[in-house]
């Protein structure tokens, strides 16, 4: 069998497990390093039961990926599922707010890199090290998809390592010195569980799953195509959600700080979980964490800008872009060209933040309403496709669990910030606009 695809000239070399590898690199397996004092001061200290449910409402999701890749299995993701399910339009818009997600979330990464390294060597401004870092991750994907995913797989093997070593740390300090807080506080909250705190505070943690869906947009290089993606998205999801609880756990032990004095101290919350590792295990691992996570913002960008750039491609291939977006360099067999614009794009965003002191503020802001909104038009896509057009009478996967889906989405997108929804909410007008433009001139043309 062919190693290309026809009609991309993408070229099949990837396994489920670079597939995972690009997953949890996007997602990263310590992401809620720097949202713990968020989630803690939020839910009132029920951080694991936060992202428990996250991981169950991302669950939904992650199912209607599954069902949609083996029935339209083409790079492009929810844009292409959407066209499939529900017809051009929704497409477009689908692809439209996923782009927001997929162009902004690796700039959010970069500078995440470039804070860490501006922590260790200050001598450098925090935005040449994002812009190194952009640099360097995007010359790996321009080399090839299995380069990027080699080198990828040694990066996420130091993460997981450093992630076994806190682990490890942790569970020595609470045997030896007990728990700062209740056993069960983690999950039940310190002073009574509040239901509408933890939902509150979902709507914050979704944004560290973001990401396990690039793993549907590699489907034309995958060996065993959508199979193998769905089974890769399923497990991608599955294993974040259990380090998630995991390490959130074991920090809120040793915290000796109440939720009620995080919530009293904004300033605190952002560094909680190294303040905490420092307090309760030592500077070692403290400094051992937040090179771990310089290193891994950096190539969780890597995962993120090679989707975007997958996205881009497919709509420039499908005429929703301009088609010069299409090509593919034919000794990498990578879209060269949308992966520059891609990086191009991120570079700028990273490095504008990167000058700004509320930088990162302004990017995180704007990141998840973008995903959420497309993962809402991917479950509608599932009724769409198998229900309406294929007359489906599996209700459980494809009527009842995607209007799940789109219930948790709903609820988390009205708990996210009016900064988020009024920057989700013009970028909708924006892509409706180009829509409307783009009919017209097809109008004209068919005249």
């Amino acid at each position: 069998m062919s190693d290309r695809v026809d009609d991309g000239g993408l070229r099949r070399s990837l396994g489920v497990r670079d597939l995972m590898v690009y997953g949890l690199l996007f997602i990263a397996p310590m992401a809620p390093v720097g949202v713990f004092g968020v989630l803690d001061a939020k839910s009132h200290g029920a951080v694991a039961a936060v992202y428990l449910a996250a991981t169950v409402a991302m669950g939904f999701t992650a199912l209607s990926y599954a069902q949609m890749v083996r029935a339209v299995p083409r790079t492009g993701s929810v844009f292409a599922y959407a066209r499939a399910g529900l017809g051009e339009g929704p497409g477009f818009i689908a692809g439209w707010m996923a782009m927001l997600d997929y162009l902004l979330i690796p700039a959010v990464a970069y500078l995440f890199s470039g804070i860490a390294l501006n922590s260790l060597v200050p001598d450098v401004s925090r935005w040449v090290w994002t812009a190194l870092a952009v640099v360097v991750t995007t010359a790996l994907n321009l080399a090839g998809v299995r380069t990027a995913a080699v080198v990828g797989l040694a990066v996420l093997a130091l993460e997981i390592a450093v992630l076994a070593v806190f682990v490890v740390a942790a569970v020595v300090v609470l045997a030896r010195d007990g728990a700062q807080r209740g056993w069960d506080t983690p999950f039940t909250a310190v002073g009574g569980f509040s239901p509408t705190a933890v939902i509150s505070a979902v709507s914050v943690a979704v944004l560290s799953y973001l990401g396990f869906d690039a793993i549907a947009t590699f489907v034309e290089e995958a060996v065993g195509a959508s199979a193998a993606v769905a089974r890769a998205v399923l497990w991608c999801l599955a294993l974040a959600g259990v380090l998630f609880v995991l390490q959130t756990y074991l920090a809120a032990l040793l915290e000796p700080l109440t939720p009620q004095q995080l919530a009293a101290d904004p300033a605190a919350q952002g560094s909680a979980f190294y303040d905490t590792v420092e307090r309760g295990v030592g500077h070692w691992l403290h400094v051992l964490v937040a090179a771990s996570k310089a290193i891994g913002a950096a190539f969780a960008a890597l995962a993120g800008q090679a989707a975007a750039g997958r996205l881009v491609f497919a709509m420039g291939r499908e005429g929703r872009l301009p088609r010069f977006l299409a090509a593919v360099d034919p000794d990498s067999a990578v879209p060269r060209r949308a992966l520059l614009v891609a990086a191009v794009i991120t570079m700028g965003a990273a490095v504008w933040a990167a000058n700004r002191d509320d930088g990162l503020d302004q990017l995180t802001s704007v990141v998840n309403v973008g995903a959420l909104t497309a993962f809402a038009l991917l479950h509608a896509s599932v009724i769409g496709w198998y229900v309406v057009k294929h007359g489906s009478r599996d209700w459980a996967r494809h009527l009842v669990a995607p209007l799940l889906g789109i219930t948790v989405i709903g609820a988390v997108v009205y708990e996210a910030s009016s900064t988020a929804q009024l920057t989700g909410a013009v970028w909708l007008a924006v892509g409706l606009v180009v829509l409307l433009v783009q009919g017209a001139a097809a109008a004209g043309v068919r005249r």
